[in-house]
């Protein structure tokens, strides 16, 4: 793959804002000068997810990560540093230099994933050329498509697509253009069984299932003959790039639309999306048949706390469902529930009643969870009084899901008034239920926890002085291109020299070396910078490719002030400015402290060692002590 120029890399990082790509896939609010949001890598309920627009980094302070628009995309989406680029330059229309087309040696000796996603993505647009330039895939696919009523701008938008009949159809193409057959069969798109290959959605409308950054992860079939012996709709397996559990169909092109509305609705079926779609309700996505999981919402979340479920009129349905729900409840989401009359499902419904009808349905036969659940249970049970009694328990048992004590009592007083029951009575079961919930949790907790924690044999350390290291390094991120002058100089009289170009110099006069690998990484990257005459600034760190190497320069961005406005909470840090010079000092004095400490260190082990030469470890022990209290003496001038 040909490599992208590096004017083209710093185009692409200055034009793309990290707050507008972050944005597609978490809910960012105003926070100071900074957004904040739900970290998209952890579950959480309290955010802790920091984007910074004036530096254009995120860091996420419930997992550590931390970086730029790219490493983001890397980290969350799996993409490579050159996939990354060039997702962001499609979005923002910024030409690449022409990629020269891979080898089959070059796709064999790829990452598989990436393999995987390739074959993926060309299986998509096959699909898509069958459905519209084959007589098979119109006078089949693309009719049945136009029958279900969906215009070719829907089509186009969620790429649909057709698989011919024929046993091998793509598996033929595949092979004959030297892809990579372990990714084929691995994609689950084609498989290899004694008779030859095969492809698995031969004779079915194509719903491809992507990513929330486009890229395609796997498809959806429906079948259109009348064949009791095929399932009516077939999903890709589990491979290495799709996990149903984590994926939800339409969320890619419902994302932006969520977050305005601050709502999803959630349908079951792939032509409930594309229906809603159609007449105008965008912010909707689907489960694709499966029960909901805790990825899925968690992933859901993201975009917004209010999920409205979609059903057709079959209560069972619902009941069925009720357990995920009830997760849904634990993490803090707003559910609600609008039933559709006998008969209807979303896509039906929608087919037959304009945007203004739907809209307007929508918004009045909106249910809390809670209390559609409570109505759908008391007609089951009817008048008997057993069943009665273990429905109030599965609803309280609901209740007692919601995290919080308001949420609780206002579903407690819901309950009771459909009910009709005095709320003392499901206050009293839902104190019993959250009594045996924390019995059971400190339960598990004793059973996790060790009763003795035996020492580790295997020696995991962090070098002698990281912490020193860490703070040269950056120093060098955060500050490295101000100016070392005394306040008092006239910098018009004076070469004026960097606090990285300083620290350097220091640095390498004495040939100190960095324990750590990382920050030794980054401080060769600095001596060649500085060789070919650049000193490198923030920005230029936020670009780099690797990855841990942008992890520790947005830790430098971050802190001490770690993206909060202290001010406004009335703590006032020291204007560094005024002292920078003294502080570059102190800290690469502390740093070739550390390190004369280890060469002591080293001394004193040697020493004890059998035959040794005693005058010239004194004479080298002398040494070291008279450095160790010429750098004492200069700390205590600094400080």
């Amino acid at each position: 793959m040909a490599r992208i120029p590096q004017e083209t890399i710093e185009q692409i990082f200055s034009t793309a804002r990290i707050e507008e790509v972050i944005g597609e896939f978490v809910q960012l609010k105003k926070s100071g000068s900074n957004l904040k949001g739900l970290s998209p890598f952890n579950n959480e309920k309290t955010p802790s997810f920091m984007v910074s627009p004036v530096k254009q980094i995120f860091k996420d302070f419930s997992s550590g990560k931390g970086g730029s628009v790219v490493t983001f995309l890397m980290e969350l989406e799996q993409m490579t540093y050159p996939e990354a680029l060039r997702w962001l330059a499609n979005k923002y229309n910024i030409e690449v230099p022409e990629e020269r087309p891979q080898t089959a040696e070059e796709i064999e000796a790829g990452n598989h994933r990436e393999a995987v996603y390739l074959i993926s993505e060309v299986a998509n647009k096959w699909f898509q050329e069958q459905l519209h330039h084959s007589d098979e895939g119109r006078a089949v696919g693309l009719s049945y498509f136009k029958e279900r009523g969906f215009s070719d701008e829907t089509i186009a938008k969620f790429q649909l697509g057709y698989s011919p009949e024929k046993a091998d159809a793509f598996a033929q193409y595949a092979i004959e253009s030297k892809y990579n057959e372990k990714a084929l069969e691995d994609s689950g798109i084609s498989m290899n069984g004694d008779r030859g290959w095969y492809d698995r959605f031969r004779g079915r409308v194509m719903f491809p299932i992507h990513s929330i950054s486009g890229r395609v992860l796997g498809f959806g079939g429906r079948i259109l003959k009348n064949n009791v012996k095929a399932a009516k709709y077939l999903n890709s397996p589990e491979n290495p790039i799709y996990h149903k559990s984590k994926v939800l169909y339409g969320l890619y092109q419902a994302k932006q639309e969520i977050v305005k509305k601050d709502e999803a609705f959630l349908v079951e079926g792939y032509t409930d999306v594309l229906s809603f779609h159609q007449n105008g309700v965008h912010n909707v996505v689907s489960s694709s048949g499966t029960s909901l999981t805790e990825g899925q919402i968690i992933m859901l979340k993201r975009y917004s706390s209010n999920i409205t479920l979609l059903y057709d009129g079959d209560a069972a349905g619902i009941r069925a469902s009720f357990r995920g729900l009830d997760m849904m409840l634990e993490a803090g989401i707003n559910v609600r529930v609008v039933p559709f009359p006998d008969g209807e499902d979303p896509d039906s419904f929608a087919q037959k009643h304009s945007n203004e009808e739907l809209e307007q349905f929508l918004a009045q036969q909106r249910k809390d969870f809670i209390s559609y659940k409570t109505s759908v249970l008391l007609e089951e049970v009817g008048n008997d009084p057993l069943k009665r009694a273990e429905m109030v328990r599965d609803v309280v048992g609901s209740i007692s899901k919601v995290p919080d004590a308001i949420g609780q009592e206002v579903f407690i007083k819901e309950a009771a008034k459909i009910l009709d029951i005095d709320p003392r009575a499901l206050h009293e079961e839902l104190a019993r239920l959250l009594d045996a919930q924390n019995r059971q949790a400190r339960r598990k907790q004793a059973d996790e926890t060790p009763m003795e924690v035996l020492p580790s044999t295997e020696k995991v350390s962090t070098p002698f002085g990281h912490h020193q290291e860490e703070k040269v390094i950056h120093l060098i991120v955060a500050r490295g291109v101000e100016d070392m002058l005394e306040e008092d100089l006239d910098p018009e009289e004076v070469v004026p020299i960097s606090i990285t170009e300083w620290a350097v110099e220091n640095i390498e006069k004495d040939n100190i070396p960095f324990e750590t690998p990382i920050f030794q990484r980054m401080y060769d990257l600095v001596k060649s910078e500085l060789e070919a005459g650049h000193v490198p600034d923030s920005a230029w760190w936020i670009m780099q490719e690797d990855p841990e190497v942008v992890e520790v320069a947005t830790k430098a961005l971050t802190e001490p002030y770690v993206l909060s406005d202290w001010k406004r909470k009335d703590i006032h840090l020291p204007l560094e400015r005024n002292t920078i010079k003294d502080l570059v000092q102190e800290t690469v004095l502390r740093f070739k402290s550390i390190w004369v400490e280890r060469k002591l260190n080293e001394l004193k082990v040697q020493f004890n060692a059998a035959n040794v030469d005693v005058d010239y470890y004194m004479t080298a022990f002398d040494k070291w002590n008279k450095v160790r209290q010429q750098i004492n003496e200069e700390l205590n001038r600094i400080v």
